[in-house]
């Protein structure tokens, strides 16, 4: 009993932990609304799925070399990872300022038309934008932290209740990206092709100003 009662209590910090998480406004989160709103449910889930692909890397990754990574985000490498990932967020922040939004074919009741090789790159897309910014393997070593205080303060890498918390992490991180999916489909039917433009360069702006913070970071930490 005194077991379940631990795991329920662990669940329930891994549930707020994953909301908390899930509302922090990011960069990915502006494509995750703009690929519901434009391409549909099923693509916004499948950007999503690449999205959580990267997290699982990430903490796995964290998890087996925890030691390794905690030296890494508090030495210079940090700064590299950071100069690089800025970059690539600066570039693509620039690309999709200027880029025209492609349009989407639909069907005879105004849903989009997508193949499995869409699918694919949506999951592709959402893998490697997540992987491209290293805050991500930081903060899962501060949330493996606080789950290691919440199962005893003590790292072991085979202790399964660290990983039972992260996975609820997970899980709730995702259930909310779902809500958040449906909820900016409802949107749609508000949405012009001026508004599109807009949001794209809206993505664009905040990709930049993301990869510029990063490099800022990245080159103080040098």
């Amino acid at each position: 009993f005194v077991k379940i009662h631990g795991m329920s209590a662990l669940a329930l910090k891994g549930i707020v932990t994953g909301f908390i998480l899930s509302i922090m406004i990011g960069p990915v989160f502006f494509v995750l609304l703009e690929t519901s709103i434009r391409r549909g449910v099923r693509a916004a889930i499948a950007f999503d799925i690449g999205v959580l692909l990267s997290d699982i890397i990430y903490i796995l990754i964290a998890f087996v070399f925890y030691s390794e990574v905690s030296a890494i985000a508090a030495g210079k490498s940090q700064g590299i990872l950071k100069l690089i990932g800025g970059g690539l967020f600066l570039v693509y922040g620039v690309v999709s300022f200027f880029k025209k939004p492609k349009e989407v074919k639909v069907d005879s009741v105004g849903n989009v038309i997508h193949g499995y090789g869409d699918y694919m790159l949506l999951v592709l897309k959402g893998f490697l934008l997540n992987m491209a910014n290293p805050l991500v393997i930081f903060y899962w070593i501060s949330v493996m932290t606080l789950g290691e205080k919440a199962t005893g303060g003590e790292h072991d890498p085979h202790e399964t209740s660290i990983m039972y918390f992260l996975g609820v992490i997970l899980l709730s991180f995702f259930s909310v990206d779902i809500l958040k999916i449906f909820g900016a489909k409802k949107l749609k039917p508000l949405v012009t092709d001026k508004l599109l433009r807009a949001l794209n360069q809206l993505i664009g702006i905040v990709f930049a100003v993301f990869g510029i913070f990063l490099i800022i970071q990245g080159w103080i930490k040098m």
